[in-house]
Order: C-alpha cells, then sequence, then structure tokens
C-alpha cells in the first residue's frame, strides 16, 4: 500500500546505491524532480534503466549517479547528443559507464515480461542489427508451432521505478493520462514504485484514456507540482522547449555543467 511522503522521505527509504533503477514516461510526465533529488541525495552505481534516455538521465549520468544505462535510444529530443553521456563514455568523466543498448520494442518488451512475471519476451525484432552480438539479454528462441526463429530479451526488473503522474488520491491510488507510455509496466515490473504527481484529490474522477495504478502496487506517492517540467504534463502545463535548448550548451561545458549541478543541490537545501 502506498504511504503519502515528501519526495525526499520517499528516495530515501527506497532508492539505495547500486540499484537498477527506471524513471519511466513518454514525451511527457518525464519524473525530472524525483531524478533531481537522487541527485541532491547522492546515490551512487546505480543503473539506469529507460526506453528513451533524454535530459534527465544526461543529469543523473553527469552528477555522478550512475555507472551502467540500458536503453533504447538516448538523446535531446529536437536538439542533439546527450554529452554528458558523451563525456561518460568517452572519457569516463565523472565517472565510466557501461551501456547496454536495445531497440524500443526490445525494451517495451522486457517491461511487459517483468510485469508478467516471466523470465524473458518474444518478439519480432533486432533483425538487420548487431545488437544481439553486443547485448547478452538480448537471443532467440525457436517457436515450438512454426519452426520461426524469434528474438528473445530477458525481463527487467527494477529494484525501483520512478514515474510522475496527474494526480492520485488519499489512499494513494494514482491516475495518469496523455501519452502513457510504458509506465504501467514499469511499475508492474518493478520491486519497489514511486509516484510524483501534481496534486492530491478526495476522488479520481474519469478521464478518457486514463491509467489507474491501485495504491497496492506502489510504495509511495509524493505530492510534486510541476515535478515533470521541462517536459509537460497533459492538462497541467506545456513542455519548456527553451530549457530543452539550453540543456545543450550546459551539458556541452563541464564548468558550465558543474554550476548547473551546484543550482539543483543547492535548491534542495
Amino acid at each position: 500500500m502506498a504511504k503519502i511522503v515528501s519526495l525526499p522521505q520517499a528516495v530515501s527509504e527506497l532508492v539505495r546505491d547500486n540499484d537498477t533503477v527506471a524513471l519511466e514516461g513518454f514525451t511527457h510526465l518525464i519524473p525530472f524532480a524525483a531524478g533531481h533529488e537522487i541527485i541532491r541525495q547522492g546515490r551512487r552505481g546505480l543503473t539506469l534503466v529507460r526506453m528513451t534516455p533524454d535530459l534527465v538521465y544526461d543529469q543523473l549520468i553527469g552528477a555522478g549517479c550512475a555507472s551502467k544505462l540500458v536503453f533504447s535510444w538516448g538523446g535531446n529530443p529536437g536538439v542533439g547528443s546527450l554529452h554528458r553521456m558523451r563525456d561518460a563514455l568517452a572519457t569516463g568523466w565523472p565517472v565510466p559507464l557501461e551501456i547496454e543498448e536495445h531497440s524500443h520494442a526490445g525494451m517495451a518488451n522486457r517491461y511487459v515480461a517483468g510485469a508478467s512475471g516471466l523470465p524473458f519476451a518474444v518478439l519480432r525484432g533486432y533483425a538487420g542489427t548487431d545488437l544481439p552480438e553486443h547485448t547478452a539479454s538480448i537471443s532467440s528462441v525457436t517457436c515450438p508451432f512454426t519452426g520461426e526463429e524469434l528474438a528473445a530479451v530477458s525481463a527487467v526488473n527494477p529494484d525501483v521505478t520512478i514515474v510522475h503522474a496527474q494526480r492520485a488520491d488519499r489512499s494513494g491510488n494514482v491516475q495518469l493520462w496523455g501519452i502513457t507510455g510504458v509506465q504501467k509496466e514499469a511499475v508492474l515490473a518493478a520491486r519497489r514504485a514511486i509516484v510524483t504527481v501534481e496534486e492530491l484529490v478526495d476522488e479520481l474522477t474519469p478521464v478518457p484514456g486514463a491509467v489507474v495504478l491501485p495504491t497496492w502496487v506502489l510504495d509511495a506517492v509524493a505530492v510534486a507540482p510541476g515535478g515533470a517540467a521541462p517536459s509537460y504534463a497533459h492538462g497541467y502545463y506545456h513542455r519548456d522547449n527553451t530549457a530543452y535548448r539550453e540543456w545543450d550548451a550546459i551539458s556541452r561545458d563541464r564548468e558550465a555543467f558543474t554550476r548547473w549541478l551546484k543550482s539543483v543541490k543547492e535548491a534542495g537545501a
């Protein structure tokens, strides 16, 4: 059952050094506030899992929180590269970074397998790529019914998944809508789950296409208005495209990034 707690308390109690951590959210509802709290609390040795690591993972990598990245695409959407990620891969600054690369379909199926309690997922994918040669979690199986060879990917079960949502009720049931990506699957695959929300309400009223995460699949809910910024929260605020463009210059330069990092840490003081 989910407890309603502060974000610092949720991270302190549920995110540990050397954990496998998934911060999911596609295009919107990206849990930036939670990522910044992980930075402030100085977590180290994390294996970061995300289908589309963008700014929040670039920030976590630059802050020295991560030792490994499991992903299917990485970049600053509409702008370019993730320069803190590139620096960690090329030079080991601030710490060396190992990577494990998949396709979008492969990552989504890994979450589904993890949520389903299965050891692996089967899909038609990776054909024509060399990813299976470099990624131990990709293999193949022969269909016992047709003889067709299919790709197999091992399940992913994060130690903790963190997502952002629009709202929760006072019992800890969470409601999110818009582009919901793999948030539900990532939560159900995890051993522990934190959700940050824009607001706490007395009742979750129906919204077309909404996903409800019941309190019994969550460990903590934290109210964090604006917790997805600079991404957007459908129905609450828009994407801050200026911030995404500005991040390119900040992330290119270690000194500029170090100043940004200091400001994040001071914001939580």
